[in-house]
C-alpha cells in the first residue's frame, strides 16, 4: 500500500469517503440540503486551491490502483483562511445573513480533519498508516503536536485514537452534536 496527495482525478472514490468520514457537518460546512447536493459541492471544493479539502490538504492510500482510503490534514493556523471558500459560497447562495464554521482546529497543531477507509480495505491497518504518514507530515512541516475531533458517542474510534496516543483535550459543539477534541503531541 502506499499513500500519496490526491489529485483532482480522485474525486470520485475520495468524495464519497470524506461524505463517510464528516456526516452531517458536511451539510454545515456547505449548506446543501441533501446528500447528492453536498457530494457535488464538496467536489466542486476538492477540484478548486484554497480551502480545507483542496489539493495538499488530502491523503490517499491506495492498494491495487484504488483508493483505499482517505485523510484530510492542514495546519490550524490556516483553519480561518480555508473556511472562508465555504463561507462565501454559503453567501453567495443563501444570502447575507451571518454565517459561522465552528473553528476545530487551533494555532500550532496539525489538524487532522477527516478520515475513511473504504469499506473493502477496513480492518487492513489503512487507517493506521494515513495517520503515521500525516504525524510524520506534521513533524516535517515543524508542528509539535497533531489534533483531531471525534463524536463523542463513537466510542470505537476514540479507542482507537486514545491508543494511538491521542488523549482528550475539551470538547465542541458541532451543528447540535458533541465532540470529543484529542491531541498527540510529536
Amino acid at each position: 500500500m502506499s499513500t500519496r496527495i490526491e489529485t483532482a482525478d480522485d474525486a470520485p472514490q475520495v468524495i464519497p469517503l470524506l461524505l463517510d468520514a464528516i456526516g452531517t457537518i458536511a451539510y454545515l460546512l456547505t449548506g446543501a440540503s441533501d446528500e447528492a447536493d453536498a457530494a457535488e459541492r464538496l467536489a466542486d471544493f476538492f477540484k478548486q486551491p484554497g480551502n480545507r479539502i483542496s489539493c495538499g490538504h488530502v491523503l490517499v492510500a491506495e492498494r491495487d490502483g484504488q483508493v483505499a482510503g482517505m485523510l484530510v490534514a492542514y495546519p490550524g493556523d490556516d483553519a480561518g483562511r480555508l473556511d472562508e471558500p465555504y463561507l462565501a459560497r454559503m453567501r453567495r447562495d443563501f444570502g447575507d445573513a451571518e454565517r459561522v464554521i465552528v473553528r476545530e482546529a487551533r494555532d500550532g497543531e496539525y489538524y487532522l480533519d477527516a478520515l475513511a477507509v473504504a469499506e473493502a480495505f477496513r480492518g487492513q491497518g489503512v487507517a493506521k498508516t494515513l495517520m503515521a504518514d500525516a504525524e510524520r507530515r506534521a513533524a516535517e512541516l515543524g508542528f509539535g503536536r497533531t489534533a483531531l475531533i471525534v463524536e463523542a458517542d463513537n466510542e470505537r474510534a476514540y479507542g482507537i485514537y486514545a491508543r494511538g496516543g491521542y488523549v482528550e483535550d475539551g470538547m465542541l459543539r458541532i451543528g447540535g452534536s458533541d465532540y470529543r477534541r484529542m491531541v498527540k503531541r510529536l
